[in-house]
């Protein structure tokens, strides 16, 4: 429903028309390329959800029913808008990144800041997924190091050829690896109809006696971090426009970025449905039967993909886990490093014809990474630590994004209130898990106090910048 009517509404706003699209205007049979709308679909929606929408669940878990409201609410009203406005912007400027329709809207200096802080995201998202499907290789055969050496060679191979010799090959088939996998646990959840908490039984604390110490965060802000990719993630802002290069019309835009995100959306329901039952269900809690079968191992949301799946789906089911916790996170991060090149050479001014040109970006980046990889190898919390910093800066890139669209729906004198009131909420959002977090200055009860004053700081400035626009105009 929130794909019928929501996003027909949004797709109003934006009014798609006939113009020619980068795809056709700047074809240069490596990033601009026209590929097939399914096919376009499939890649948007493999590269904006890898394990999100799975691991995000699963350890969203832990806050209970109200999970799904964060979801559903969460993907309709903010996620899937914030999608779709980035790959309908990027298509009306050339096919631009992120960091330049930033520029355009909120400045050079918003431009410069994000410029930095967006490639340095990416590499760490493309290094956190070579080290966490590495180590799950290394349980089948050979070491952590040999895997994560494959891994990053397959990156470089990826990043540098034209998308429709890898990405547009094989992605298709993994994205809908992944579907079939969300579409056969809920045959699953219907057949068997589990007990599972209800949002009238509460919203949080389920299973308390036996719920670890670390699953104590408060649903505010610690909720909107962990379930990002799917409600709303920023790191899709930099895949939107991987996919603006490759679409040959505007009217395909609602379908394949705002059905993408709530086509995610579907699947990260599925999963906290799963979740639920997992680990507040009926007969027995999973992470006790987790406990059972991995000698006490840790519940780490790769273990739960690999058990349920296992026990739900049979050898069918391990192999779409091994597919949902190897290659899913694989193809988000070779997505990660081409959107760090084209970014760069975006920003440098750099045709990427030329392969010297793509490898004088991508050796300097790579090697970033080799960096920070053989960090988190060598650091026992090393994994953690990054994908929290991560966490944050995944939903920090978001309110950028928001922000960037707000301003651009004011210029084109529409309503941008449907970017505003997500803007401010994951403003708020993310100010208050700076301020309350371990990860940051850890400021208790006056770190709520703080995030409020963030919101009051938002929308005063939004208001001022607002009044003197308009005056301009007027005179």
């Amino acid at each position: 429903m929130g794909y019928l009517l929501y996003g027909r509404f949004i797709e109003r706003i934006i009014a798609p028309d006939d113009r020619v699209t980068p795809a056709v205007a700047k074809a240069d049979g490596l990033d601009y390329i026209v590929l097939p709308n399914w096919k376009v679909f499939m890649i948007q929606f493999l590269n904006i959800a890898g394990t999100g929408p799975i691991f995000g669940a699963i350890m969203g878990a832990k806050f209970g029913p109200v999970a799904y409201l964060w979801i559903v609410l969460g993907c309709i009203f903010a996620g899937a808008v914030h999608d779709y406005f980035v790959g309908m912007l990027s298509m009306r400027n050339e096919g631009a990144g992120l960091p330049t329709l930033i520029g355009k809207y909120l400045g050079n200096t918003p431009k410069a800041v994000m410029l930095v802080f967006t490639v340095l995201l990416l590499i760490m998202v493309g290094t956190v997924f070579v080290y966490s499907p590495a180590e799950i290789l290394h349980t089948m055969s050979g070491d952590t190091e040999m895997w994560a050496l494959i891994i990053f060679c397959y990156y470089i191979f990826a990043t540098m050829l034209p998308i429709d010799k890898i990405i547009g090959k094989i992605y298709p088939l993994f994205a809908v690896s992944l579907l079939f996998m969300a579409a056969a646990l809920m045959v699953w959840l219907f057949l068997h109809w589990p007990t599972i908490p209800e949002l009238w039984n509460g919203m949080y604390n389920f299973g308390a006696a036996t719920e670890p110490d670390t699953w104590k965060d408060n649903i505010f802000p610690a909720l909107f971090i962990t379930v990002a990719c799917g409600a709303i993630s920023g790191f899709h802002a930099t895949q939107s426009p991987l996919m603006a290069r490759c679409v040959k019309s505007e009217k395909m835009g609602r379908p394949i970025f705002y059905g993408s995100m709530i086509t995610e959306g579907i699947v990260a329901l599925i999963w906290a449905t799963v979740s639920a039952w997992f680990f507040y269900g009926e007969p027995a809690p999973g992470y006790q039967l987790i406990e059972a079968a991995t000698a006490g191992y840790h519940t780490s949301a790769p273990a739960v993909v690999n058990l349920v799946c296992n026990d739900w789906l049979g050898v069918a089911g391990a192999i779409l886990a091994m597919l949902g916790v190897v290659a899913a996170p694989i193809t988000s991060g070779d997505t990660a490093f081409r959107s760090a090149r084209l970014i760069v050479a975006e920003w440098l001014k750099l045709n990427q014809r030329p392969i010297a040109k793509r490898l004088v970006i991508c050796v300097p980046m790579f090697l970033i990474s080799f960096a920070m990889l053989m960090w988190q190898v060598g650091n026992p919390d090393g994994f953690n630590t990054i994908w929290q910093y991560f966490g944050w800066s995944n939903q920090a890139l978001s309110v950028f994004t928001l922000w960037t669209m707000t301003v651009y729906l004011v210029y084109e004198k529409k309503p941008f209130w449907v970017t505003l009131i997500p803007a401010l909420f994951m403003t708020t959002v993310c100010a208050t898990f700076l301020f309350v977090s371990k990860q940051a200055f850890e400021l208790g009860t006056v770190g709520y106090w703080l995030g409020l004053c963030s919101l009051v700081v938002a929308i005063i400035w939004f208001v001022l910048w607002y009044r003197k626009y308009q005056n301009q105009i007027q005179h």
